[in-house]
């Protein structure tokens, strides 16, 4: 393999825990243990000398094809030469309350080897890492076919066919044997985190983890209620945005990766392994619209309990448990993706103002409370709370949805995101109760933020929504403007703002999100794909549906063949750029595919009544 390969080449398995970069040469190359946001084990993505990586691949010339199990995040991979044939199966087991896999807890990660012509020469190169890179483990054999690696107060267990030989390596271990047709193999690892003790993994336990896992996914996507014409689409986002839940809080992480580039060789590094009260909002709202239901109700309850403070204090973004700890540090003794550096663990992004935040709460509780119109108590004071903290402060200037770390402004999407927080918390004044004097308030500041947007957000020389009140610069996040319900999609000042979005951050066919050289950082990056699902989404509700569907089929292009997009597109090179796979990219694919199938219902609509 060479050092960094693109993004395009990994897939991802995960067990609701934590998740893991497989790529298709059948290298493991990122995996946190025990979960999202812990130190990664595997790394070798972020430093290809110091990262740590586990490889199970033939050492004959074999050519790799790979598909995820129908409806699962079950991996399979198999290899072929001119006359032997072998399948590996790659999947973290997933173990949940009241189903899923019931292996040993300490069993993370399951590889099953079977041939299925011939003889193949296998080669597993074991070479985990500790402490962000920073320690190389001990290795013992406490038994026939296993090896311990232990450093600190962690510790992993390989299991491994007993006939393999077993040699140090520069950088850990390498086991090699041969297997035929009528062998099977199970490469099992463990995690633990004292003393470790070996857990053997028989054929017959792992091939039956298989399938509870399988089953496990593919009976959460039954609850599907989609039936339009981009099925595959969204059965596979659906599962991949599942599989970034962190099961015993209801969380879900950004991406389950760090550091990533948005431009190789930058420094827009980021640590993405948290949970964003914005993006999850975003995301359980988006699912409980395909009819899964289950993910809005954890996420209500985990605000309740994580955020039961002031507004005020609301952080940006959380550890998947809740803690609040998150501070931003540097890794300097690591290289970076393709030198990208720094590497980063934490986000300081978690201290910043961001005032869509509540916008985006308020969506979810939304959709929360549509179902059966009931509000819990310690819910409706949290979120009368956020009504009061919106009405006293929409006026004041913040971070924006791009995280601004130095141009604190009043940004046009938190103002329309403040618009829809109010707008929302109306919808639910049956439940909500705020009483006359605070409902009147809310209905004078609704006002009074629409009046703001349309007169100091658009500017009228550039023809467009710009990126904040009283300004010149043309940003992707003025289209979301029509998209929260403040100003129709037929208004002129859409149509221009489209316009002008098309002329000037339309490139090789993608949306970027604003002019890389008139950026806070004064660097290009790739283009930001829930840019472009946003310009699907205001094309549909303008009804140029076909300029919509045009963008849509090349925009989810992008994904890899497995079906996974990264963060951001880079149409000069067909690359994935930036943390992979990310949250937000796909629930906003999502979104698009909403939008478009009811623009498309519409249309019908309107062509079956000229007929009649």
């Amino acid at each position: 393999m060479k050092p960094y390969p693109p993004l395009d080449e990994y897939g991802v398995i995960g067990d609701m825990r934590s998740a893991a970069l497989v790529h298709r040469g059948g290298s493991i190359d990122w995996l946190c243990l025990p979960r999202f946001d812990s130190s990664w084990v595997f790394g070798r993505l972020l430093d290809w000398q110091r990262g740590g990586h586990l490889r199970v691949a033939p050492e004959n010339d074999c050519v790799p094809s790979r598909q995820y199990r129908t409806d699962s995040n079950v991996l399979e991979t198999t290899w072929s030469a001119e006359r032997d044939q072998a399948q590996v199966v790659d999947f973290m087991p997933v173990r949940v309350d009241g189903g899923g896999a019931t292996g040993p807890e300490s069993l993370r990660l399951l590889r099953m080897i079977e041939p299925l012509r011939g003889e193949l020469n296998w080669r597993i190169e074991f070479c985990p890492m500790f402490d962000h890179g920073r320690k190389k483990p001990r290795f013992s054999r406490p038994a026939p076919g296993v090896v311990t690696a232990r450093a600190g107060d962690g510790s992993l267990d390989l299991e491994y066919p007993q006939h393999f030989d077993v040699v140090q390596s520069p950088n850990g271990l390498l086991l090699t044997g041969s297997l035929g047709v009528g062998d099977t193999a199970v490469i099992a690892l463990h995690h633990h985190g004292g003393r470790s003790r070996a857990h053997p993994v028989s054929w017959s336990l792992a091939a039956r983890l298989r399938d509870e896992t399988d089953r496990f996914w593919r009976e959460w996507l039954q609850q599907s209620t989609y039936e339009g014409r981009y099925q595959p689409l969204v059965r596979r986002s659906a599962l991949v945005l599942k599989l970034l839940q962190y099961q015993p809080s209801g969380a879900f992480v950004a991406a389950p990766t760090t550091s990533l580039p948005e431009a190789e060789g930058g420094s827009l590094n980021w640590d993405y392994r948290y949970t964003w009260l914005r993006d999850m909002a975003v995301l359980v709202d988006t699912l409980h619209q395909l009819g899964f239901v289950q993910e809005v109700d954890q996420f209500m309850n985990w605000l309740d309990r994580s955020c039961e403070c002031e507004p005020s204090d609301f952080q940006m973004l959380y550890r998947v448990d809740g803690d609040p700890e998150v501070a931003e540090h540097e890794l300097p003794h690591l290289a970076g993706y393709r030198g990208s550096c720094p590497v980063r663990i934490g986000n300081a992004a978690a201290e910043q103002k961001q005032l869509d935040v509540y916008g985006e709460v308020m969506e979810a509780a939304h959709a929360a409370w549509k179902r059966g119109h009931r509000m819990p108590r310690r819910r409706r004071a949290m979120l009368l709370r956020i009504v009061d903290h919106v009405l006293a402060h929409w006026q004041e200037p913040d971070a924006g949805i791009w995280e601004s770390r130095s141009r604190s402004k009043r940004y046009v999407y938190s103002q329309a995101m403040c618009w829809l927080a109010l707008d929302r918390a109306l919808r639910m004044e049956s439940s909500l109760s705020p009483g006359v004097r605070r409902r009147d308030e809310m209905r004078r500041a609704r006002a009074g933020i629409r009046r703001e947007v349309l007169a100091r957000g658009y500017n009228e020389r550039l023809g467009a929504f710009t990126q904040g009140l009283d300004d010149d610069t043309l940003d992707a996040s003025g289209l979301t403007v029509p998209l929260t319900g403040m100003l129709k999609a037929s208004d002129p000042r859409v149509s221009s703002t489209v316009d002008a979005v098309e002329r000037t951050l339309m490139q090789g066919g993608f949306v970027y999100r604003h002019v890389g050289a008139e950026s806070e950082f004064a660097q290009d990056e790739g283009a930001f794909l829930v840019c472009s699902f946003w310009l699907v989404d205001v094309l549909a509700q303008m009804g140029r549906t076909q300029e919509a569907d045009a963008l849509f089929v090349r925009a989810s292009r992008a994904a890899n063949d497995l079906g996974l997009l990264a963060e951001e597109f880079d149409p000069g090179t067909g690359t994935l750029v930036g943390n992979f796979p990310l949250a937000l990219s796909h629930l906003s694919m999502l979104g698009a595919i909403i939008n478009l199938d009811r623009a498309g219902a519409v249309t019908s609509r309107k062509t079956t009544s000229r007929r009649a």
